[in-house]
């Protein structure tokens, strides 16, 4: 089927096609471009059209890393496209790769290649429907969260402007797990539609969370904590729970978790305590690449490296 790509430059047009067809994407967002502009990368928002009819979509940003250059589509492609198109900038651009990661369950083009590491594109998330009614969603609950919920003493939560409270509490975080921080955040934070909670007691912070919304879901995208006995986590992500069903979300996405069986997985800790909030597990495809240039199996190389050290 032949197809006419062009740019796209309506925001309303691009957002529509995402909800309707991909609702969980965050990251081929239209405001998700923009956080990345103000990162300095490049991107591209492509439409492919049949008979003046939009078929597909991709937002595709161009990555300069220590590891090679390549085009990234984070949680897309989205519909029918021409990925020749992708491959044909990639060429131009002078990229080593393109890497996909679209919201499907089986691969939609041909001549790509698995990625060692999925990434922080979240291929297995665990979510949580917002359709029941509170008393049903405590009762849906593991017992020890609902208990760590209930006795959650002296602990409030609030909505906070201020973003260094966040990052207070992520650098010492950060240091206690060993992990490095991911850039953008004060970005996503000036840029998308999203609130920051704060749990404290006492007057000291114990847990934050940035929540963003995009559509009809509600995204955990960024959490930080110091180690407390006071619940201050569970009782954090209850109110943003309760905050997505007041603003109408039909999904609380508590985002990545690990695979099953994976028991020395980096996220096996996270992964109990966002699964006690009951739930269901979505699995999309895991991230690929697409190689342009033999030079693609150094990053290729360096992802298994960081596999085995990690532990996914």
């Amino acid at each position: 089927m032949a197809y006419v790509v062009r740019e796209i430059t309506s925001s309303d047009i691009w957002d529509v096609f995402v909800k309707k067809h991909s609702p969980m994407a965050l990251f081929q967002s239209w405001a998700w471009g923009e956080v990345e502009k103000k990162l300095g990368h490049a991107i591209w928002r492509w439409g492919w059209f049949e008979k003046n009819n939009l078929a597909g979509i991709a937002q595709i940003e161009k990555i300069s890393a220590r590891r090679g250059t390549f085009l990234h589509v984070r949680h897309g492609p989205i519909g029918s496209i021409n990925f020749n198109d992708i491959v044909q900038l990639a060429r131009s651009e002078k990229a080593w790769f393109v890497r996909v990661s679209p919201q499907v369950q089986k691969v939609p083009y041909s001549g790509l290649v698995p990625a060692p590491i999925h990434a922080m594109d979240a291929e297995l998330c665990w979510v949580l429907d917002l359709g029941k009614n509170e008393e049903e969603l405590l009762a849906g609950m593991r017992k020890t969260t609902r208990y760590e919920i209930k006795h959650a003493q002296g602990v409030t939560v609030e909505k906070s402007k201020d973003i260094e409270r966040f990052f207070a509490l992520y650098t010492a975080t950060s240091v206690r797990q060993n992990f490095v921080q991911h850039k953008g955040i004060r970005e996503e934070f000036e840029t998308l539609d999203c609130d920051l909670f704060v749990a404290s007691r006492q007057g000291r912070d114990l847990a934050t969370a940035i929540v963003v919304y995009f559509g009809d879901e509600a995204i955990y995208h960024h959490g930080a904590s110091v180690p407390n006995k006071s619940g201050a986590s569970y009782l954090l992500q209850w109110h943003a729970v309760r905050e997505a069903k007041r603003r109408g979300m039909t999904v609380y996405n508590f985002w990545g978790i690990a695979p099953e069986h994976a028991s020395h997985h980096p996220w096996q800790g996270i992964t109990l305590f966002k699964t006690g909030f009951g739930g269901r597990q979505i699995e999309f495809m895991h991230a690929a690449y697409y190689p342009v240039s033999l030079l693609y199996v150094i990053p290729k190389t360096i992802e298994r490296i960081r596999k085995r050290l990690k532990g996914y």
